[in-house]
Formats: C-alpha cells, structure tokens, sequence
C-alpha cells in the first residue's frame, strides 16, 4: 500500500469508529432511559428478565460474581455463545447455497452463485426464525414466570437444530421440536448448564422417532408442485446413508462428499465447512480438540477393524466400506465438531475426553454397518455417550487417586 493510500485509509477507519461510538452511546442512552420501568419496584418488574437478556446481549454485564469461587474473566457466557455462533457460519452458509444447488440441480436447471444461495435463503431462513422465536419464547417465559435471568445456552441451540434439519421439515415441526427440547432437555433440570444430554439433539431424535416420514426416507429436494416430482425421484432421502445400503459403490465421490455437494440436512453435508469451524473453536478454545479428534480416530479404526474382518464372500458388504469414508458421510463431522464438544452434556476430564470422543466415533460405525433401519448413527451415539459421560469423568478421578495414592 503507498503512502497516500495510507494516509487516506487511516482517516476513514477512524471515522468509521467514531460513528460507532456515537451509536453505541446513543444505544446505551436509550436503554438507561426505558430502564427504570423494569427495575425493582417499577410498573415492569416482573419482565425485568427479558429486558435484562436483550440488554445483556447487546453489552457487557456490568455486574460481577460477589460470592464463592469463579474464574474471573473478560469474557462471560454470552460471548462464548457467539464464539461458537461464529464457528457455525460457515456449515450455515455452505448449507444456504448447496439447498438452491440442489433444487437447480436436480429439476436440471442452470443458476448462478447467488441464485443458489438466494433460493437456499428463502428456504433456510424461516426455518431459524421459527426455531428462535419458539425456543427463546419459552425461555423468556420460564425466566419471567421464575423471575431469573435468560439463559444464554439457547443462542446456539436455535442455530444447531436448523442446521441438523432436512430443509422440507414444515415449520410448525421446527417449533414443536425447539419446544420440546427447551422444556424437557433444559428448564425441568434447572437449564443452560443442568442439562446432561445436547438440547438439539433431543429435538432432532424426538422429531425423528416421532415424525420419521419427515426426517428420513423420501424427502424432497423441493416441495414445489409446479415444479414437478418425475425428475426428483432419483434424490429422496436426507443423506447419502440412506442409499448406503451394503453397497458403498453408491455413494457419491470423497471429493464430493468432502465439500459437500449432496443432498442432506442443512448444515451437516460439508466436512470442509465443519472443519472450518472447528477450526474457530479450537482457536478461541471454546471447543475441545481432543474430544474431535478422538471421534474422528474412534470413527477411522473401527471402520479399519471391519475392514479386516469383513467376509470376503461379498466385497460389497457394508463391512468393506473404506474407513475414511465413514468419516465423510452424513453428519459424521458436524456431529463431532459441535455436538459431541458440548461443554455441558459432555466429558469434562482430559482423559475422559478422549475416551467419550472415541466411543462416539466407533459406536457411530457400528450403528451405520449393523443397523441398516438407521444408517447415520451419530445422533443417537452422542447421545448415548452423553448418558455415560458423568461415568467416565468418575472413572478418570478414580484412578488419578489410586495413581496418586500409590505415589505417596
């Protein structure tokens, strides 16, 4: 950059920043005005939660912990929130565009770039604001009804159950399963930071075991009746597992499977996306690298395991799928970035950690090659392994005092 380019930019920037102070200011004036209302004996004090949460939201607390022990920090739980928000970016915009890829795609019409991502847009859209509107309103709710603040778990949650949707659900099944999970995976044990399984995952299996004509099976790239349904029949299902019937010969290419450009849910057919966002949570240390890498290794020796015992009468056998591939398909690396790495439902010991990741990653491929009426597996893996978790944290104590025990 030359001298002059300099000098013109610095200006600019500092002006930009300028501009954003003033906003800021005027912000905060305007919230310190509507304020009173809702402190403690004003006309709104029993809302004082919501507005709490917005105001909170949009600043830093100025409030600190005054009792017992705490890590003190610049950063609190909302901003951790948004860490991992950010981390899902890319999934969700990858996910945007492959939805309008595919329905082009498979109607055999020509688009654009952006014409992918604004039809996927359209689509994707109202599924997450269906899921916040109905996920936080029963958070804003339980918060004012048991007058404490709102949680913040839920920032993520509203964002991962789109992702972990096929984009055909109806959106009154989005609400049903972002209330359910709220009331029966957090507030009944006491919410964000009581729960012991993954909040999105308990609204994608309730959905899945109690609408499964619309979570799996024949699920239509568009729903569109004057598009026609004769040229999308060779598309049905959510994922390249539901073809992964024994021949692994039918499934897409590792390239494409890699960058994602099949059919699936939303946010979980790119493995490149989802290692750009794992990526962002190692970075900021919001995410554990040792329970994703330990599913991805869990996931890679079982399927070399079958491998080597698989029957060599039948080359075709699901047995000798290739171990990588396991790692590529369905929601394998969305599961094990964002899912399994949740710091609540998860294992919370270093050892146990790497023990939790790897029972993930290898009871997933057992499921996919043993249980051809569910072929993806990760969903109820990590959920299983959300269960034993607690257990696995206990063992790893045990022993570090019998370790340390022996020693003195």
């Amino acid at each position: 950059m030359s001298q002059k380019a300099s000098i013109i930019c610095v200006p600019r920037l500092n002006v930009l920043k300028l501009i954003l102070r003033i906003h800021y200011a005027i912000l905060q004036k305007f919230l310190a005005s509507i304020k009173p209302p809702f402190a403690k004996g004003g006309k709104l004090e029993k809302f004082h939660p919501a507005f709490d949460a917005f105001e909170t939201f949009l600043f830093v607390p100025g409030h600190t912990s005054d009792h017992g022990v705490h890590v003190r920090d610049a950063i609190d739980l909302k901003r951790t929130m948004m860490a991992v928000i950010l981390s899902l970016f890319p999934p969700l915009l990858f996910g945007i565009w492959n939805v309008g890829y595919q329905h082009h795609h498979a109607f055999g019409m020509d688009a654009s770039m952006m014409d992918n991502f604004m039809f996927g847009l359209w689509r994707v859209l109202p599924i997450i604001v269906v899921s916040y509107v109905a996920g936080l309103g029963v958070e804003f709710i339980f918060a004012i009804w048991k007058g404490h603040s709102v949680n913040e778990g839920y920032l993520v949650t509203g964002m991962l159950i789109p992702l972990i949707m096929p984009v055909t659900v109806p959106l009154w099944m989005v609400a049903l399963g972002a209330i359910f999970c709220t009331l029966i995976g957090k507030e009944i044990f006491g919410g964000t930071g009581m729960n012991f399984m993954n909040p999105a995952l308990l609204a994608r299996v309730f959905l899945f075991f109690a609408f499964p004509a619309f979570m799996s099976g024949d699920i239509w790239t568009d729903l569109s009746p004057e598009a026609g349904r004769a040229l999308v029949d060779g598309w049905s299902g959510a994922t390249n597992l539901v073809t992964f019937d024994g021949n692994y010969t039918h499934l897409q290419s590792a390239s494409d499977m890699f960058f994602g450009f099949e059919q699936g849910s939303i946010g979980e057919t790119s493995v490149l996306a989802c290692l750009m966002g794992a990526l962002i949570l190692i970075i900021t240390g919001v995410g554990s690298w040792r329970i994703m890498v330990s599913v991805f290794v869990g996931g890679y020796l079982m399927g070399l395991l079958f491998n080597l015992v698989a029957p060599g009468s039948n080359p075709l056998h699901s047995m000798h799928t290739p171990a990588y591939y396991h790692l590529l398909m369905g929601g394998f690396a969305f599961g094990a970035v964002y899912m399994a790495t949740d710091p609540v439902s998860g294992a919370h010991t270093s050892a146990g950690k790497y023990i939790y990741g790897f029972l993930i990653g290898a009871f997933t491929v057992v499921l996919r090659v043993f249980n051809p009426a569910y072929p993806e597996g990760m969903m109820l893996s990590i959920l299983l392994m959300n269960v034993f978790a607690p257990l696995i944290d206990q063992l790893v104590l045990e022993q570090h005092i019998k370790t340390r025990l022996k020693r003195a």
